[in-house]
């Protein structure tokens, strides 16, 4: 192969797509490569479901096919996203160990037929991936048209992330022994006194599944923290080869949306960008939004899906590289219903990502498959070869960047604390429907965004510098770099319920929450069904509440003495739930007493800043006015933004 360095990083943001060579008659591959340079694509990523094609017998492998389609991609002016195609591993390795099939939560095997297969924890499976990865960095390393690396796909798709095998057991227990050191420092963490739960040795702990009842939280959080744990090891197997055997490539994963299985921070450090597959019709209709806002954004998706994760994903890597790997051109296959786009949505989803930073938007996929699986999942073109809708939509977001050229960075304005943890707590002892740090940190950062505000969201250890306001919607583990942080800030800081509560091994701290997050003790929580309300001056508090003992001033008080908002200094700690009314109410104070200014967006409407720019997007199916209080020069669209319109004003 021949060796050449990849091209340097672009100024503008990639256009690329998913293409499945393997899939379709090698006589339409130069067509489909001159028509993709035709729309303005540059990037193409492939092979991540190959495996099969690639080795069909044990260690007989067949390049050609590959080598041909490379090439005729790079003849176009295409570079090569390579996947790694360890998410499909081939029946003959399957038959080859059976046991390194995972075991889901019911004890059931995940066997052969779809995908994602295998256990993170089963060594010889490990040894496998590693082969296969170093025999595609062997033959494509050098290769001029290889712009890139993906490992594996997915990683935890289809609830893969935890196995509850054999080899996850083994796994489990030497993790368990490298962390506590000995057993009964273990008992005394996880408090297993209670219910006769004391082990005499790590040999005698099981997996937290198929218990009587709920297993220990500290058990099930200790799970999650190795199951996590696997995935980083599993990935940097990968990567080591890639780095070692491809140097000057980029290493990328595709992470998903609203997934919280692993820590995505931990599995960040070790890549150069930070891919997402962006769904926001499939993951409206998936996830916990009402039945209002599912009709209202039906076909457009709810205005903050796409940009929370896109905020989400630039925060977990700390070069600030992300990338959004899969877009959705179309309906999708695996909601339980799935409409089609407005018109100007994939279009609109693309300049979006181009406002927060995207380095690239890939579409999923070319051409929509006439077989197996996903023969419902829309591409670029149908499978007949003619142009979907969203074909015309991806060649006018292409002319659209480049008339928008270079941009400066995203304006700082508001820090939002999120960690994997906090997540896995609050799933685990939710002590109420619906209540997890996630869904939290999304109602924060919507409620942010309807005020026209720019959101960064980042670890709990990433430095406050430069921002105005800090929000740490739900943290029930509060780590000392936070606080150290937090204690150098001299912005306003808003935290919400639960945060403080437990310590590392799940337990109420000895002295209650919220600990050193804020001066008070929390004496008394409730989760409230609904209905079970407490009204205030256009607030209530719903769903829970937490009573205090403390000093601080009572800020928001419910009209039957009830407070949901406390304040001490700079800190503002919310008591209730953070709901949409609520925290409007307290946010807004917040960013007021920041200095930031807010601006009033009517519904459906969000805005993006960066030093140069403002994008303004129009996810109503209304036509909506921009602000007058919103200048600039405009660059793209008009001030009257019809439906699923894209403006862009240059400063």
């Amino acid at each position: 192969m021949i060796s050449e360095s990849p091209s340097p990083k672009p100024l503008l943001m990639q256009l690329g797509v998913c293409y499945y060579p393997e899939h379709w008659p090698e006589a339409q591959w130069i067509d489909d490569a001159r028509r993709m340079r035709e729309i303005g694509l540059t990037r193409v990523r492939i092979g991540e479901f190959a495996w099969s094609r690639i080795e069909p017998e044990p260690g007989q492998y067949a390049w050609d096919w590959l080598d041909r389609a490379i090439e005729t991609l790079h003849a176009a002016g295409l570079g090569t996203i390579l996947g790694t195609p360890t998410a499909t591993p081939p029946k003959w390795l399957v038959d080859s160990m059976p046991d390194m099939i995972a075991v889901d939560r019911d004890g059931r095997p995940r066997r052969f037929g779809s995908r994602r297969h295998y256990c993170f924890s089963h060594i010889g499976y490990r040894r496998q991936a590693a082969r296969i990865t170093r025999a595609m960095a062997e033959r494509y390393g050098h290769h001029p048209a290889i712009v890139a690396w993906q490992t594996d796909n997915e990683y935890g798709c289809h609830d893969t992330v935890q196995s509850f095998s054999p080899a996850a057991l083994a796994a489990f227990r030497a993790w368990l022994a490298e962390h506590y050191g000995d057993v009964a420092v273990l008992n005394r963490a996880w408090g297993n006194v209670f219910w006769s739960q004391e082990y005499r040795s790590f040999d005698e702990i099981d997996l937290p599944n198929l218990t009587v009842t709920e297993a220990n939280p500290a058990h099930w959080l200790a799970f999650r923290r190795f199951a996590s744990d696997e995935v980083v090891r599993f990935n940097h197997i990968q990567v080591d080869i890639l780095r070692a055997m491809s140097p000057g490539r980029a290493i990328t994963h595709n992470f998903m949306g609203f997934f919280t299985e692993f820590d995505h921070h931990d599995v960040a450090q070790s890549l150069d960008a930070v891919g997402w597959d962006s769904y926001p019709l499939g993951f409206l209709d998936s996830f916990r939004f009402s039945e209002d806002d599912k009709l209202r954004y039906a076909r457009q998706g709810h205005p903050d899906i796409a940009a929370f994760h896109h905020d989400l994903y630039r925060g977990c890597t700390r070069s600030g590289r992300w990338w959004v790997l899969e877009q959705q051109p179309g309906p999708v296959n695996w909601a339980r219903h799935n409409p089609a786009p407005l018109d100007g949505m994939v279009r609109l989803w693309t300049l979006e990502a181009l406002a927060h930073g995207a380095e690239l938007v890939s579409y999923f996929r070319w051409r929509q498959a006439p077989f197996a699986q996903e023969q419902l999942h829309a591409g670029l073109l149908r499978p007949d070869n003619a142009p979907a809708p969203a074909y015309a939509e991806a060649a006018q977001a292409a002319r659209d960047i480049a008339a928008i050229g270079p941009m400066s960075d995203a304006v700082k304005s508001v820090a939002l604390i999120f960690s994997y943890d906090s997540d896995w707590i609050t799933t685990i002892q939710p002590q109420g429907a619906g209540l997890s740090a996630l869904w939290a940190a999304f109602d924060a950062y919507s409620a942010l965004r309807q005020m026209g505000l720019n959101v960064d969201i980042l670890p709990p250890d990433a430095p406050l510098e430069g921002y105005k306001l800090c929000v740490v919607p739900c943290m029930p583990v509060v780590p000392d770099k936070l606080l150290a942080h937090l204690d150098d800030f001299k912005g306003p800081v808003v935290i919400g319920p639960r945060s403080g509560s437990r310590t590392a091994d799940f337990a109420i701290p000895e002295t209650l929450p919220p600990g050193p997050i804020f001066p008070a003790r929390v004496v008394r929580v409730e989760s409230l069904r609904p209905g079970l309300i407490h009204p205030g001056q256009g607030w209530a508090v719903r769903r829970w509440i937490e009573h205090l003992e403390t000093d601080a001033a009572a800020e928001l008080v419910a009209d039957d003495g009830t407070v949901a908002c406390w304040r001490s200094g700079n800190r503002r700690y919310l008591a209730a739930w953070p709901d949409q009314d609520l925290l409007a109410m307290v946010l807004r104070t917040a960013a007021r007493d920041a200095g930031i200014k807010t601006v009033h967006l009517p519904a459906g409407l969000r805005i993006r800043r960066t030093g140069s720019h403002v994008f303004a997007f129009n996810y109503s199916t209304e036509t909506i006015a921009i602000p007058d209080d919103i200048g600039g020069k405009l660059v793209l669209g008009q001030r009257e933004l019809a439906a699923a319109g894209v403006a862009v004003l240059k400063l």
